[in-house]
């Protein structure tokens, strides 16, 4: 994007109404005179009392265990230098939607006024009953380093400064890794690093601590190597790495290093100097916007380097978005008292570990099929790689307890990752008993669309939770492919099967059946064999109901309305059913809606609605939820007596007298159905109670506009589905947006409708 361009988009960005990036928003409802008595006077003072008497409750009752402070006085701004606190603020609210939009955690951003350190430290001190820990952002060196020193003797919470150690926790996760590929130790390697402000000591630092060498360690700064004696811009931190040398230039001491880490200006390594460095050297060239060597550059002088920046065009952008708000969620999980080294050090290695492991689907869609396999180009992994989550803040968490500083230890770290895993994956909770009878059965699933990626990438956690046997239809040598590009670990032939519909011998046993089938459809023997090893749907479809497969999954590619045909053609209703229809789980931050008919029924019918309804509250059970029907229209409760008003009433009365046990009503206003007290005002008679969670619409149109309108209002909200329901066997017709994630969750209920099918 032109400069141009992104200058006058980031204002227009900023100045949208409500101008900034950041809002309150309450977490408990405030909707009548009892809620307002309890969130405030008199209930409030009872919450207080438990306070004064227990000052760990200010963590269960309050927001403090969740509240972060990100604190600045702008005197080091991004590329900015001293701006002052008030021009400091967009950066510090862009700091604040981090840590919520990575790990939930909220934000109050504090710009002070105040460039003496003493002075600075006693106003952040002062506000430590508001929150469980403290982000400092932008403060200038040296000063920093007295803040935080300063900050975290007086304070009984973590006190982190984001620019020194989130800096180090990235850049020494990148060289652990560039070390590995390399086959090089940290305790023997050189290092020489160009820059001492903040950031370059802390990583140092961190380094050392992780088995670095001090006398292998070389500092230069503006005024050159860092040598024993010297007293320009010298302090007891840099002290720490002075040398007993005459060398003077950075160029002097650079020759035979392993790693040289730059975080200081642009273009002060040359590639002379590069090609001075010993074998496979690390260059992290952190300098933004311009590094100190541009990549192309060191690659020319040096093919065998590895080379990272700070930049995100390039590969091995070291981005502290990988650190902080993970190990502020670890670190505020447990109560901590301190962020401290082992915490870091763990923060480090679980990060390292990350980027040895199998790519993420949701990578892919946020940075295109970039490569994201462990290598030269991939020491660290992406900022939105969900699994940093389930990964780092784990391993914070832990080390904070091992090393003592956890007011809060849990002993259970299974639930806490799950826990975890809820946020990432916001279907989790409701997931979680799918799951579990998943787990108890494993099923033979086969996929139409075996060689997709978002295939693999669910196969592959399909295989490590245990929930089902993959079957793949796709050519096994582009599968094989696939996993090996997306660094998978899952083996064909031991984890999964591929069946290849052009050469997989039962070809003309398949088409055979198929042929039978379909003989007075129009479809000849050879047709059948052409349609069963082109078609992979048909293919799946086939396994299924000739017993090759327990249930079957589609429609990652191509149309829904192809594949939906396929299935109803071989696999085909259950007995005593009318129709096919489908439902679809909205999960909402107000709670779990299930839509039905979405993409399947065009205009049902009464008998068909209300067998609609029998299928899908069957299907929400198996989420261990009752439902809550609600029939929906334009009509209130016999307010107009149109067509389609008319058959949901109907339908209604025939669920009322026949199966008496379901909490069911309509037609209704959609308001009605999700407000209590609106439906008591209208119609105090209703049989339904509560807010219904089964919504079922009057037709297709209705259904899937409802659908598609809330999906894109608000992106927080995740769709499960869709579930096609009422089918002879288990198969479902999924669409083209789905994730690896919902394929997952696809797979495990199609394993339980299996169970429910054969046991």
């Amino acid at each position: 994007m032109p400069k141009d361009d992104i200058v006058q988009d980031a204002l227009n960005y900023h100045r949208k109404f409500p101008p900034g990036k950041l809002g309150v928003v309450a977490t408990k409802p405030l909707g009548n005179q009892r809620d307002l008595a309890l969130a405030y006077s008199p209930g409030v003072a009872s919450a207080c009392e438990a306070i004064v008497e227990d000052s760990g409750e200010a963590a269960t009752m309050t927001a403090r265990g969740n509240l972060v402070a990100v604190i600045s006085n702008g005197t080091a701004v991004l590329g900015l230098g001293d701006i002052g606190p008030l021009a400091s603020k967009p950066v510090m609210e862009g700091k604040a939607v981090l840590f919520k939009k990575f790990a939930g955690i909220d934000v109050f951003d504090i710009e002070v006024d105040e460039t003496d350190p003493q002075k600075f430290c006693d106003i952040v001190a002062a506000l430590e009953p508001t929150f469980g820990a403290i982000n400092l952002e932008d403060i200038k060196a040296p000063e920093c380093f007295e803040i935080e020193e300063t900050l975290r003797t007086r304070m009984g919470i973590p006190v982190f400064h984001d620019d020194q150690h989130g800096t180090a926790i990235i850049v020494a996760a990148a060289i652990y890794n560039g070390l590995q590929i390399v086959g090089k130790d940290l305790s023997e390697v050189k290092l020489v690093a160009s820059g001492a402000g903040a950031a370059a000591l802390a990583c140092l630092d961190l380094l050392v601590s992780m088995g670095l060498s001090v006398d292998n360690t070389w500092v230069t700064d503006i005024e050159g190597v860092v040598y024993e004696g010297r007293k320009e811009l010298m302090d007891p931190r840099k002290e720490r790495y002075a040398k007993n040398t005459d060398a003077r230039t950075l160029g002097e001491v650079i020759e035979d290093a392993d790693i040289f880490l730059g975080l200081s200006a642009p273009k002060v390594l040359t590639q002379d100097m590069v090609k001075s460095m010993g074998e496979q050297p690390l260059i992290m060239a952190l300098a933004n916007p311009t590094p100190e060597i541009l990549p192309e550059e060191a690659k020319t002088a040096r093919p065998d380097a590895i080379i990272a920046t700070g930049r995100s065009d390039y590969p091995n952008q070291v981005n502290n978005v990988l650190c902080f708000p993970f190990i502020f969620r670890g670190a505020l999980d447990v109560g901590a008292t301190a962020i401290n080294e082992e915490m870091k050090i763990a923060c480090v290695k679980a990060i390292a570990q990350l980027a040895r492991a199998e790519g993420s689907d949701v990578v892919e869609r946020a940075y295109g099929e970039q490569a994201s396999r462990f290598g030269p180009d991939y020491l660290i992994p992406k900022p939105f790689d969900p699994r940093l989550m389930t990964e780092v803040a784990p391993a914070v968490a832990k080390a904070a307890i091992d090393s003592g500083v956890a007011t809060r230890p849990f002993t259970d770290q299974d639930s806490y990752r799950q826990r975890l895993s809820q946020f990432v994956w916001r279907t989790g909770l409701v997931m979680k008993p799918v799951f579990e009878r998943a787990r108890l059965n494993p099923k033979r699933v086969v996929y139409a669309d075996g060689e997709s990626r978002r295939v693999l990438h669910a196969c592959q956690v399909v295989i490590d939770e245990g929930l089902a046997k993959p079957i793949l239809i796709g050519r096994e040598a582009v599968v094989a492919q696939t996993i090996n590009d997306l660094g998978l670990r899952i083996e064909i032939g031991g984890d999964l099967e591929v069946i290849d519909p052009e050469h997989e011998e039962s070809a003309k046993r398949y088409a055979e059946a198929y042929h039978a089938l379909m003989s007075r459809k129009g479809v000849s023997p050879d047709l059948a064999d052409r349609y069963v090893r082109t078609r992979t749907t048909l293919r799946a479809a086939m396994m299924v109901h000739m017993g090759d497969a327990d249930a079957m999954i589609a429609g990652v590619i191509g149309q829904f309305r192809v594949h939906l045909r396929h299935v109803q053609d071989i696999i085909g209703k259950r007995d005593g059913v009318r129709d096919l229809s489908a439902l679809t789980l909205m999960v909402m931050p107000q709670g779990l809606y299930f839509l039905a008919d979405t993409h399947v029924s065009p205009n049902p019918s009464t008998d068909e609605l209300v067998e609609m309804v029998l299928l899908a509250s069957e299907e929400v059970r198996r989420f261990g939820i009752r439902p809550n029907v609600a029939l929906l229209s334009y009509s209130n409760f016999g307010t107009r007596d149109s067509d389609s008003a008319v058959k949901l009433r109907d339908a209604v009365a025939i669920l009322h007298r026949d199966y008496p046990e379901l909490a069911v009503d309509g037609e209704m206003h959609a308001d009605a159905a999700l407000d209590p007290v609106v439906r008591q005002r209208t119609f105090p008679d209703s049989k339904l109670q509560g807010i219904a969670n089964l919504l079922i619409m009057p037709n297709l149109d209705a259904a899937n506009i409802v659908f598609n309108m809330i999906k894109a209002l608000d992106p927080q909200i995740v769709p499960v589905g869709p579930m096609l329901i009422g089918t002879a066997k288990p198969a479902h017709v999924v669409t083209p947006s789905i994730s690896a994630r919902g394929l997952v969750n696809m797979t495990a209920l199609s394993v339980v409708d299996a169970q429910a099918q054969r046991g």
